[in-house]
C-alpha cells in the first residue's frame, strides 16, 4: 500500500525548496497541490502578518480537513512548514543504502519534511484503498522553529479534534514525548552612569559590575531535574577607557513544571534588582513566555493508542520528555491532548542532518495504525 517511491518523489520535492522560518511560500504552495490532488481543501490563515512578517516568500499555517467514512474519534495530524538555518538552496542527495542527506552545505529539512511527507502518504494510501477512518484533520503550521509562532496564532475555533500527533521528534520512530516545558525568554537591562575611567571613575556607575555581580548569584545550567537556566548573550559598553553606563544580557530559563519556571524568573529578577541597587544602578528584566508547559497522562487515549499502533507497526514504542518547545504546547493550551512522536530525523539542526526512505515508510505506517484506531 505504501510507495517508497512516492515517499522519495514528495520527500525531495519538498526539501528542495527554500523554507526558513516565516520562510515556507513555496513548501506552501507545494503542500497544498498535493492536498488538492487528495481532493481536500487546504486552507492558509494570515499568521504571518498577524505575527508581522508578511512577505513574498512568507505563509500562514495550512489546515486541511478530511471527512470520515465512519463513526470515531477525530485525529489531529501535525507536522510544521519550516526549518532552521542554514536552509537557503537546499539539495537532498539519495544515497545507495536508503539514507537521504543534505549536500552538506545546508540543513536537509527532514524537520520537519519528515513527518509531512509521512503524513501525505498516510492520506494517499487511505484516499487510493479506500480505507475506513473517522475524520481526520491536518495542520501544517509556519515558524515553528520560533517558538511556535505559527500555531500559538492559529484560530483554534476551526477544529473538532481534541486529540493530535505532532511528528517533530529526533530519534527512532515510535519514540514520543508526552511533556515539554516551559521556556521563558529573559531580557536584562542593567542601568550605570558613565564616566571617563582613567579622569574620574568614581563618579561613574559600572553597569557591567553590578550585572557580573548578579550573575555570580545566580546558579545557571541545569538548576534541578527538570529545570534549566542560561544566559547566553551579553553587551555593553562602548570603549575600554569609559565605565559602562548599561549592559544587555539574554538568557531562558526551561521547566516541565510551569510554576517552577516562574519562581525562577522572579528569584532572578529579585537578585539582579537587588545588586543594580547595592552600587546604585538599576536593573529591569522582560520575562516572555515562548511556549507554555504541557503534561499528557500516560493513561490517556492519545498514548495509549499511539502505543498500540507502534506495536502492530512492528515498532516499540518509547516515551519519554523533552526539554524543547513544539507545536503541540499551543495544542495543549487549546484543551488539545496530545504527543510529539518520532518523525524519521535525526542530527537536526545541523549539516548533517539525515533520514532514510526506510524510516518514513515506516512513519507512514504508524500514522496510519493510529488513524484505523481512531
Amino acid at each position: 500500500m505504501i510507495s517508497r517511491v512516492r515517499i522519495v518523489k514528495t520527500f525531495t520535492a519538498l526539501t528542495s525548496k527554500d523554507s526558513e522560518s516565516f520562510g515556507e511560500r513555496a513548501v506552501a504552495e507545494e503542500l497544498k497541490k498535493r492536498l488538492r490532488e487528495l481532493g481536500l481543501e487546504p486552507e492558509e490563515d494570515g499568521a504571518d502578518g498577524i505575527c508581522g512578517r508578511k512577505s513574498d516568500r512568507s505563509t500562514g499555517n495550512l489546515y486541511a480537513f478530511c471527512k470520515g467514512n465512519r463513526e470515531g474519534t477525530p485525529i489531529l495530524l501535525s507536522s510544521h512548514m519550516d526549518t532552521v538555518k542554514p536552509g537557503i538552496g537546499k539539495k537532498p542527495v539519495l544515497h545507495e543504502d536508503g539514507r537521504i542527506t543534505s549536500d552538506g552545505t545546508t540543513v536537509l529539512g527532514a524537520d520537519d519534511a519528515g513527518g509531512l511527507t509521512a503524513i501525505l502518504e498516510a492520506l494517499s494510501v487511505i484516499r487510493e484503498d479506500g480505507l475506513p477512518h473517522a475524520d481526520i484533520e491536518i495542520l501544517f503550521p509556519c515558524a515553528e522553529e520560533i517558538y511556535g509562532r505559527g500555531s500559538e496564532v492559529f484560530d483554534y475555533g476551526k477544529l473538532r479534534a481534541k486529540e493530535s500527533y505532532c511528528f517533530d521528534l529526533d530519534g527512532p520512530v515510535g519514540k514520543a514525548v508526552t511533556r515539554a516545558p516551559t521556556i521563558l525568554s529573559l531580557r536584562v537591562t542593567v542601568e550605570g552612569r558613565g564616566a571617563h575611567a582613567g579622569f574620574n571613575p568614581e563618579e561613574g556607575i559600572n553597569a557591567l559590575t553590578a550585572a557580573a555581580n548578579a550573575l555570580a548569584k545566580i546558579p545557571a545550567g541545569r538548576v534541578a531535574e527538570d529545570t534549566t537556566v542560561n544566559f547566553g548573550t551579553i553587551s555593553g559598553g562602548s570603549v575600554t577607557n569609559a565605565v559602562p553606563a548599561k549592559v544587555e544580557i539574554g538568557g531562558e530559563i526551561r521547566s516541565l513544571r510551569h510554576e517552577e519556571a516562574v519562581n525562577k524568573s522572579e528569584e532572578i529578577t529579585a537578585v539582579f534588582k537587588e545588586e543594580a541597587a547595592r552600587i546604585g544602578a538599576k536593573a529591569e528584566i522582560e520575562v516572555r513566555e515562548m511556549v507554555h508547559a504541557y503534561h499528557t497522562d500516560e493513561d490517556s487515549p492519545v498514548v495509549l493508542r499511539f502505543a498500540e499502533a507502534a506495536e502492530a507497526a512492528g515498532l516499540d514504542p518509547e516515551f519519554g520528555y523533552t526539554f524543547g518547545g513544539a507545536d503541540q504546547n499551543h495544542f495543549a493550551r487549546h484543551g488539545i491532548s496530545g504527543i510529539v512522536a518520532a518523525s524519521a530525523m535525526h542530527d537536526v539542526h545541523t549539516v548533517r542532518e539525515y533520514t532514510s526512505v526506510a524510516e518514513i515508510e515506516k512513519l507512514a505506517e504508524l500514522i496510519l495504525c493510529i488513524l484505523e484506531r481512531a
